[in-house]
């Protein structure tokens, strides 16, 4: 597992790439666990400061709770259209609990300077432990059939390791048909 700062170093383009994806809408989604097995999804703003991938969230929201009782968690980007052509990032990782006061001010300030805005009272900060980032745009309009069409990862995918990090990009895609025979 790494920090954002062990991943950028180990992938400068990719990382860029991600900060850039996360920093235009200002908002990701996060995917964790239920204490029932089954995953949540749900918006947060990202935030990278220094080393670290932060997730702030508000005091014993659901998908803080889900977090903290178990860390596996998936960060990816917001897709605006159904052709994928400006690609979505996921980043897998653990959230790990931040509770030192000098971080959490860091963020706070951080947050202030980005967005305008800084918790106030109680909140809860992670750090993402990053374990594997994906980088996924459909550069030839892919497939599409309505109900019956998937368009297939195929091609230039790239997986190397980073300090324990998976880093895979894929930027190809080819059309594939589902044909359904009854």
């Amino acid at each position: 597992m790494a920090t954002w700062a062990v991943f950028r170093r180990g992938d400068p383009e990719l990382a860029s790439l991600a900060e850039t994806r996360m920093a235009e809408d200002g908002l990701v989604l996060v995917g964790t666990l239920r204490a029932n097995g089954w995953p949540r999804i749900s918006p947060v703003e990202p935030l990278v400061v220094g080393d670290d991938l932060y997730l702030g969230m508000m005091w014993r929201s659901r998908k803080a709770l889900d977090l903290l009782a178990d860390p596996r968690c998936v960060v990816h980007t917001t897709v605006h259209d159904r052709d994928g052509t400006q690609g979505d990032v996921k980043v897998y990782g653990l959230a790990v609990d931040v509770g030192d006061p000098d971080e959490r001010a860091r963020y706070g300030a951080a947050l202030q300077e980005a967005i305008g805005w800084r918790p106030g009272g109680d909140f809860h900060l992670f750090a993402v432990d990053i374990t594997e980032v994906g980088y996924f745009r459909v550069v030839d309009g892919g497939a599409r059939h309505p109900g019956l069409a998937a368009v297939t990862p195929a091609l230039d995918v790239l997986t190397r390791a980073c300090k324990n990090v998976r880093i895979m990009r894929t930027t190809t895609f080819r059309r594939t048909t589902l044909v359904l025979v009854s």
